[in-house]
């Protein structure tokens, strides 16, 4: 039993320490990690939700990442999502909590980094399979969560390959969540 504790303790201060190492960054700006895709000229409208389009290439719809500029695991996640097939499309910003604001990331939910694809949010390391579906079956709500930093999950990768259970939350209109897909059960 003490073992177990002993595991969840440095799991919460791992994720804990990664969390800081995302919050601040010196730099503000809007980079694009695709050469094939043009860096946005401002970020959207506070009250605007991103209605993404298709590229002509893609069968799958442009995503917008906010993130630090600073943080690694974010920029894990985005290869993660271009490795799947989605044009991504990297907004640098050291306000990232006015992102999730806007989109109306539920309080207790958030995580390092947002992304925002075809109306929907994406918050936290959530596997490109997940977003996948969401965008397939288009289920009611505002988008998907990962609260916190999940070890093993996209972006967050342990060199045993170990997973730590989380749950993927589909967001509902009224911010109320529900289980979307279980990981590593």
């Amino acid at each position: 039993m003490k073992r177990n504790q002993l595991v969840f303790v440095i799991l919460a201060l791992a994720s804990a320490h990664a969390v800081t190492a995302c919050a601040g960054a010196p730099d503000s700006g809007i980079a694009s990690k695709s050469s094939s895709t043009p860096a946005l000229a401002t970020h959207p409208a506070p009250d605007a939700p991103v209605q993404s389009p298709v590229p002509a290439q893609s069968a799958l719809p442009l995503m917008v990442v906010s993130k630090s500029p600073n943080c690694g695991c974010c920029q894990l996640w985005v290869e993660h999502m271009e490795h799947a097939g989605f044009t991504v499309q990297v907004v640098n910003t050291n306000n990232v909590n006015a992102i999730k604001e806007r989109v109306g990331i539920p309080y207790g939910k958030g995580s390092c980094h947002t992304a925002e694809v075809d109306g929907y949010f994406v918050e936290g390391h959530i596997p490109a399979d997940d977003i996948k579906r969401l965008l397939t079956e288009r289920p009611e709500g505002k988008g998907l969560v990962v609260p916190g930093m999940p070890a093993g999950s996209p972006g967050m990768e342990l060199p045993d390959g170990r997973v730590q259970p989380y749950v993927v939350e589909l967001v509902a209109y009224d911010g109320t969540t529900s289980a979307f897909a279980h990981h590593a059960d």
